[in-house]
């Protein structure tokens, strides 16, 4: 699976670990930035590059990292397809995937570290979406109420 990967200078050290992390873990990443530690450097630049290329196919799953996770999340959502949610515990972070299609993984660098990232990642990346009728149903109407824009 190629996993897309991005963050502001608030995510900048848990973007490194985590993309160490996924790429010893055998996935394939795409690292959209930032590249540099910028401390003036804007969270939606990398939300938007990250919401893009989930959305056109370039990555099937998005990890996007700022200081709370918060701007992150509201920046990646405004992309067409895109489908972000911040999580801190691992139950949010498979379920929201299994049940919800979820896309784009968000985080807080300034509110979890190392170890749990690692730990919501993991359950983020091999999570799979349940195919069910209620499942399936819900989702159509996300995609529906996104088609209304």
């Amino acid at each position: 699976m190629k996993i897309a990967i991005a963050s502001d200078h608030g995510g900048f050290e848990l973007k490194g670990f985590l993309v160490d992390l996924l790429r010893d873990e055998g996935f394939e990443v795409v690292d959209l930035g930032n590249h540099v530690y910028d401390k003036s450097d804007d969270y939606p630049d990398f939300a938007d590059a990250l919401a893009k290329a989930v959305a056109g196919g370039k990555a099937e799953r998005g990890i996007v990292i700022c200081g709370s996770g918060v701007g992150a999340c509201v920046a990646a959502n405004k992309t067409k397809g895109v489908r972000a949610a911040i999580c801190h515990d691992t139950y949010s972070a498979h379920q929201g995937v299994e049940h919800d299609n979820m896309n784009v993984l968000c985080l807080g660098a300034r509110i979890i570290g190392n170890e749990l990232a690692k730990e919501l990642v993991l359950a983020f990346v091999n999570a799979k979406y349940i195919d069910g009728e209620r499942f399936s149903r819900r989702l159509k109407k996300l995609e529906d109420i996104e088609k209304s824009f």
